[in-house]
């Protein structure tokens, strides 16, 4: 495997942990700032808008970019709006720097699958790209917590500098191993053939499923650490090893979701969507028991993570050959989860209702995730109105986890 493939996970492990580790750092973002801990929590919400305009449009825009240059471009502003954020001390300032660097962050996603795919021979981009999107999952196990350390003992300031530090280390491993040139004429997706892919309705369907399944485990994820604290009376210092532990359950979540999801894609999103509305459930019925929260964080993680490469490999089966701008809106699909998660729970947060109340609302996001995937394996096998663009019967397209993997 080239070196350059794993500069590229190792640069989506260093942007994906400041996508992450905000769910740590929302007490003491909301203490410096002078604002609510909903109010901290839309920061998150600022990255997810960030992103879903940025996947599709800079996917498009960049496609006759050289590749290097794109990814130099994008890891440039990405530093420069974390810097901006850790030297900020208004929040509407660091509102704006948030969705810039996720904006730029969406199209690193976009062009390093390209590039990923582009540095290996055909029988080994589904471990290519496994690497690249695996470093969210690192990001998950180990940038969310270690963020969560450095805000408690340096302040969330210095966990936005330990973020932009590692993105110019992944820079300089950009610059030194991913080849220079333009992409082949050959290579380059036509504008017109990809939105026609966007032309079949079972396409919607799974964006609907993204949306629907992230969204329900985001509006629980975003607020987990103040209902550690303030409901299940766990101390701050118990924050960063519960996340971690919500970590592990997402790796071994996705690792299990991938093995299945090419054999068995409907078992598995039954199986992961069923036992996040249990999840949920659970959590809010039993949000004042500690251990019992600690417990159903990790089964949380494991459960919510365990569907994402059905909805990434099933994108890639309906869009046909035309998938460029079939992945890039996948990507805003997740991040309209990942947006209106965090918004629906400081709605009810804000109306009083208790941390407790996000679980409820994952829990209604999740049954009707249940409802859309019932509706996508009734019309499984048929075929789609724009010709050409997808096949009549849904294969096992790409190997599992060969899309990105995101929230």
């Amino acid at each position: 495997m080239p070196l350059a493939v794993y500069v590229l996970g190792l640069s989506i492990f260093a942007q994906g942990t400041s996508e992450l580790m905000l769910a740590g750092l929302l007490p003491q973002l909301a203490t410096d700032l002078g604002v609510s801990i909903p109010d901290a929590g839309l920061l998150i919400s600022a990255f997810a808008m960030g992103m879903l305009v940025g996947a599709p449009v800079l996917a498009m825009v960049t496609l006759r970019w050289p590749r290097r240059t794109a990814l130099l471009t994008f890891l440039a502003i990405f530093i420069a709006a974390h810097v901006a954020g850790a030297l900020t001390p208004d929040y509407a300032t660091l509102f704006v720097t948030r969705a810039v660097g996720a904006f730029v962050y969406a199209g690193f996603w976009a062009v390093a699958t390209v590039t990923a795919i582009g540095l290996v021979p055909d029988n080994a981009r589904g471990k290519a790209m496994g690497i690249v999107a695996g470093g969210l999952t690192v990001a998950t196990i180990l940038g969310l917590p270690a963020g969560t350390v450095i805000g408690q003992h340096l302040g969330w300031r210095g966990a936005f500098w330990a973020v932009a530090i590692l993105s110019a280390l992944a820079m300089v491993g950009v610059l030194t191993t991913i080849p220079g040139g333009r992409p082949a004429a050959e290579d380059t997706p036509r504008v017109r053939t990809e939105l026609r892919a966007l032309a079949n309705p079972r396409l919607w369907l799974s964006y609907a499923m993204t949306a629907l399944a992230t969204g329900g485990l985001l509006v629980t994820f975003s607020y987990l650490a103040p209902l550690l604290t303030d409901t299940a009376g766990l101390p701050e210092s118990w924050v960063p090893a519960v996340l971690g532990l919500y970590g592990v359950g997402a790796f071994l979540g996705i690792s299990v979701g991938a093995r299945n999801a090419d054999a068995r894609p409907f078992g598995t999103l039954y199986v992961g969507v069923v036992g996040l509305v249990v999840i949920s459930v659970a959590l809010a019925l039993g949000a004042h028991q500690p251990v019992l929260v600690v417990v159903l964080a990790f089964l949380l993680g494991a459960f919510g993570f365990a569907t994402n490469p059905v909805f990434n490999s099933r994108v890639f089966s309906l869009a046909g050959s035309a998938r460029t701008l079939a992945t890039g809106v996948n990507v805003s699909a997740f991040n309209v989860g990942i947006t209106a998660g965090p918004w629906l729970g400081g709605l009810a947060i804000d109306g009083g209702l208790g941390y407790p109340s996000v679980a409820w609302i994952g829990a209604a996001l999740g049954a009707a995730t249940l409802v859309a995937v019932v509706l996508a394996a009734a019309t499984r096998g048929r075929r789609s109105p724009a010709a050409g663009t997808a096949p009549a019967v849904e294969p096992a397209a790409e190997p599992a986890g060969a899309g990105v993997v995101t929230g």
